[in-house]
């Protein structure tokens, strides 16, 4: 259980600060930027997940299904973002780039192996 959790704070740290400097290499603007951020953060995800099957214990090597189902739920997350209402709806001011994020870790979560 410990590992999981130290991989997930893993997970969100180096996806957060890697994400950005990935991104300076896709040349794309406006909405679409946040579903090609969705992306980057499920595959972060999903590579610090593999390596951290290495090295911490109880963490499984993680699947092509397990990256699939980051990909799927990091995008659910930037969509979220597009509806004002859902925004409107969130009680504290949370960047929205942190919803496609979040919704890689979970989807990470919801299909370990």
């Amino acid at each position: 259980m410990l590992g999981l959790v130290v991989l997930v704070a893993l997970q969100f740290a180096i996806a957060l600060f890697g994400a950005p400097k990935v991104m300076e290499f896709i040349p794309i603007k406006g909405d679409l930027a946040l579903f090609a951020k969705a992306a980057v953060y499920a595959v972060i995800v999903w590579i610090v997940a593999l390596v951290g099957a290495f090295a911490l214990k109880d963490v499984n090597v993680p699947s092509s299904k397990t990256l699939a189902a980051a990909l799927v739920c990091a995008a659910i997350g930037a969509a979220l973002t597009l509806i004002p209402q859902v925004m409107a709806f969130v009680p504290i001011k949370v960047p929205k780039e942190y919803f496609p994020l979040i919704g890689a870790i979970i989807g990470y979560m919801i299909k370990r192996t």
